[in-house]
C-alpha cells in the first residue's frame, strides 16, 4: 500500500493545554548541562516532578524517485525498508542514553514511528512520536529515532543509491515539564518555536479538555 504524503499528517499531533515555556525573542537560556566551572556534568532531577511527556521529530530522506519506486514495491536489496527502519527508531529511542553522553535513561511508555512519501520529487519523511512518564525526556529520544529510522533507509538503499541525502533532522512538538509545550510551525524557519494553545480548532479544544479530564480522573 502506498504511504500517505506528508502533508496528509496534518498539525494536531499530541496537543497539549500546558502554557507555552517558550523564551522571547534574544533571550539566551543558561546551559544546564555545564557546572559553574564549565564542566559537563549530568544534571541531577531527582527534585522534579513526574509528568507526562510527549516529543515528536521529524526527519526527511532525498532519494532518486526511480529508488523510492524499488523501495514501494518492497524490491529493495535488503528487502522490506520500512517495517526495517520503523523497528531501527524504536529501538534507537530506547537506547538514547547509551549514545547521547548526557542524557538520562528514562522508560518510554510509547513510540510510533509513521513514513510518508512523495514519490515524484523522491522524498521519504520521517514522524517518530515519543512518550514517557517521567522527570525528563522525551524530545532527545523523538530525534535520536527519527535520525536513526533515515539512516536505516539509507542503509537499506544504499546498494542501488548512495547519492540519497538525510537532513531536516528537527522537533516538531514538545509538551510536558517546567518548559511546557513547544510547537514548530512546519512552514517556518528553524528555530520558529510556537505555542498551540491560541488557534487550535474547536476539535483540537476538546481533544485537550477530554485529556484533562482524564487526568483529573486518575
Amino acid at each position: 500500500e502506498p504511504l500517505p504524503k506528508r502533508e496528509d499528517w496534518g498539525d494536531n499531533t499530541m496537543m497539549s493545554g500546558e502554557p507555552s515555556g517558550i523564551l522571547p525573542p534574544g533571550t539566551v537560556p543558561g546551559l544546564t548541562h555545564l557546572d559553574e566551572a564549565g564542566k559537563a556534568r549530568m544534571v541531577d532531577i531527582s527534585g522534579k516532578p513526574e509528568t507526562h511527556r510527549e516529543a515528536v521529530a521529524e526527519c526527511r530522506i532525498t532519494m532518486n524517485p526511480n529508488t523510492l519506486a524499488l523501495v514501494q514495491r518492497d524490491e529493495g536489496p535488503k528487502g522490506e525498508v520500512f517495517g526495517v527502519a520503523r523497528v531501527a527508531a524504536i529501538m534507537a529511542a530506547k537506547n538514547t542514553s547509551s549514545i547521547i553522553p548526557m542524557c538520562h535513561p528514562i522508560a518510554l511508555t510509547g513510540v510510533d514511528v509513521d513514513f510518508a512519501a512523495d514519490e515524484t520529487a523522491g522524498v521519504v519523511d520521517v514522524r517518530v512520536a515519543v512518550r514517557t512518564l517521567g522527570r525528563t525526556g522525551a524530545e532527545m529520544e523523538a530525534l535520536n529515532g527519527a535520525a536513526v529510522a533515515a539512516l536505516t533507509v539509507y542503509d537499506m538503499c544504499k546498494a542501488v543509491d548512495r547519492s540519497m541525502t538525510i537532513g531536516d533532522l528537527r522537533l516538531v512538538f514538545k509538551s510536558g515539564g517546567k518548559s511546557g509545550v513547544f510547537c514548530r510551525d512546519n512552514d517556518g524557519p528553524p528555530g520558529d518555536g510556537l505555542s498551540r494553545e491560541d488557534g487550535l480548532s474547536s476539535e483540537d479544544r476538546l481533544s485537550r479538555e477530554d485529556r484533562r479530564r482524564r487526568e483529573e480522573e486518575q
